[in-house]
C-alpha cells in the first residue's frame, strides 16, 4: 500500500484515534469524564446532578469497580468522582490521578448530594448527559456515539457547543476517518508493508500498558482471578497463557485496578483480548519486534473492521471481535498470509457469535478466555485443512460477506435481546 496514499493515511489515523489510554471501565469513565466537564462548566461544585444515560451505559455501569472510589460501583459514584476529582482534560484518563482529598469527600458527597438517574429514550446506544446544578446555575453536558464525543454544551440556558446527530449515519465529525476503507485484504498488505515509524508509538504503548495490567491480574487478587484459575488448571502451553493473560488484564480491570490500558474500539476489553494473546505467542515464538508490531496491526485492525459492523454498544459481547482479531494476529506469527488471516477470521466468528454481553463485570474475563480459544481454534482448524463454509449458519463464502452478515447478527438481529438484557438488569 502506497505510504502516500489517502487509504494508508487513514489505517494510521484510525489506530492513533482508537489505540488510546483508559483507565477503568469506558462507560463509568465516560460518565465521570462527562461529570468533569460539566462542573468545569459550571464553575462551582455542583450541590445536585442529573443524569441521562442509554441503556447500553446502564448496563455497563451497574456491576464494575470506579476505580479510585475505594471500591465502589455505580453512575452515581463515577459521576461523582469526576466531580470531585477528575481531570475534565485527560478524557478517558479523566479518574487517573485523583487525589487522596477527593477519595476523602467521596463518601459525605455520595450521602448528601441529590443524584437523579433517567434511561435516556435516544436512538443512539451510547447516549449521556450529565447536568450539574449549583443553586440556581446549571450546566448541562451530551456525549453521543462514543465515550468522549461531546456534541452539546449548555450554560443557563447559553448553548456554546452543538454538534449536529443523525440516526442513520450517527454523528458528522470533520476529522473522522473512513471507516468504510478497512477490509481483511487491505489491512493485511497495509500491515505488512506499513513504515512502523508511523504506528510504532500506540503499538508500543499498547505492549507495555496492556502487559503490565495482565501481569498485575496475575499476581494479585481481582475478580474471579480467571487468569489464575487458567494457569493452575492449564497448565503452561503458550495456548494456556494467551487466555489467562488477556483474562487476568480484565480481571483486573474489572475490579478496580488503577492502571491504564490502550483499548481498542472504544473498549478495555477488546484492547487486552486483541493484544496479549498476541504478545504472548510472539514470545512463545521468539518472532522479532517488527513480526510483533505488525501482527498487533492486524488484529487491531481486524478487531475494529469487525466491530465498525456491530456499532460501539450492543448485545453482542465485543470480546468475539477481539477474539477473531487476536487469531488473526497469532496467524500471522506463523507466517500466515491473507488466505490464512480470512479463514481463521470466519472459523472464530462462526463459532463464537453467541455470546451475549451483560455488562461489564468480573465474568468478562472468563467470556475474553473463550473468545481467545475460539481465536486460536480458528487458526488451528485451517492450518490442519479445516474450516467452516458457506452456507453453514451465518457463515457465507469470503471474509467481508461474513463479517457484514454477523456484523447485521449483532447491530439488528439482537437489537431485541439487548433491549430485554437491559430491562432485566434494572428489574434487579
Amino acid at each position: 500500500m502506497e505510504k502516500m496514499s489517502n487509504q494508508y493515511s487513514t489505517y494510521v489515523r484510525i489506530l492513533q484515534r482508537e489505540l488510546v489510554c483508559a483507565m477503568g471501565c469506558t462507560e463509568p469513565i465516560a460518565i465521570a469524564y462527562c461529570a468533569a466537564v460539566a462542573r468545569a462548566e459550571l464553575g462551582a461544585m455542583p450541590d445536585r446532578l442529573d443524569i441521562e444515560a442509554s441503556g447500553n451505559i446502564i448496563k455497563n455501569v451497574k456491576s464494575v469497580i470506579v476505580p479510585n472510589t475505594d471500591g465502589r460501583r455505580g453512575i452515581e459514584v463515577a459521576a461523582a468522582i469526576g466531580v470531585l476529582g477528575g481531570d475534565a482534560s485527560a478524557r478517558l484518563e479523566v479518574i487517573s490521578h485523583v487525589d487522596q482529598a477527593a477519595k476523602n469527600l467521596l463518601p459525605e458527597y455520595l450521602k448528601k448530594t441529590p443524584v437523579a438517574i433517567h434511561m435516556a429514550q435516544s436512538p443512539f446506544l451510547l447516549d449521556l448527559t450529565v447536568t450539574a446544578f449549583h443553586g440556581d446555575s446549571y450546566a448541562k453536558v451530551r456525549i453521543a456515539n462514543e465515550h468522549t464525543n461531546i456534541v452539546h454544551i449548555e450554560r443557563n440556558g447559553k448553548v456554546t457547543l452543538e454538534k449536529d446527530l443523525h440516526p442513520s449515519t450517527q454523528d458528522i465529525q470533520a476529522d473522522l476517518p473512513d471507516y468504510t476503507l478497512l477490509n481483511v485484504q487491505d489491512i493485511y498488505e497495509f500491515a505488512t508493508t506499513c513504515d512502523l515509524s508511523d504506528v510504532r508509538e500506540v503499538i508500543s504503548s499498547q505492549i507495555e500498558k496492556n502487559t503490565r495490567i495482565a501481569e498485575e491480574g496475575l499476581h494479585s487478587t481481582y475478580g474471579a482471578n480467571i487468569g489464575k484459575v487458567l494457569l493452575k488448571n492449564g497448565g503452561d502451553s503458550v495456548r494456556i497463557r494467551a487466555k489467562a493473560y488477556a483474562a487476568a488484564g480484565s480481571d483486573a480491570r474489572m475490579n478496580g485496578c488503577e492502571l491504564p490500558v490502550v483499548i481498542c474500539a472504544g473498549s478495555g476489553n477488546q484492547g487486552l483480548t486483541t493484544s496479549l494473546p498476541v504478545i504472548v505467542y510472539a514470545r512463545e515464538l521468539h518472532a522479532d519486534e517488527e513480526t510483533l508490531y505488525r501482527a498487533l496491526v492486524i488484529s487491531n485492525l481486524v478487531t475494529l473492521h469487525i466491530k465498525e459492523n456491530i456499532g460501539r454498544l450492543s448485545a453482542y459481547c465485543g470480546a468475539v471481535c477481539a477474539g477473531a482479531g487476536a487469531g488473526a494476529g497469532i496467524s500471522y506469527l506463523y507466517g500466515g498470509d491473507c488466505d490464512v488471516i480470512s479463514h481463521t477470521i470466519v472459523n472464530t466468528l462462526a463459532v463464537t457469535s453467541g455470546i451475549v454481553c451483560d455488562g461489564a463485570k468480573s465474568s468478562c474475563a472468563a467470556k475474553i478466555a473463550m473468545a481467545v480459544e475460539a481465536g486460536i481454534l480458528g487458526f488451528e482448524m485451517y492450518r490442519n485443512g479445516q474450516q467452516f463454509y458457506g452456507g453453514e449458519g451465518l457463515v457465507l463464502t469470503g471474509v467481508e460477506n461474513s463479517i457484514r452478515n454477523f456484523g447485521r447478527l449483532g447491530r439488528e438481529g439482537m437489537r431485541e435481546t439487548d433491549s430485554e438484557i437491559i430491562r432485566m438488569m434494572v428489574e434487579q
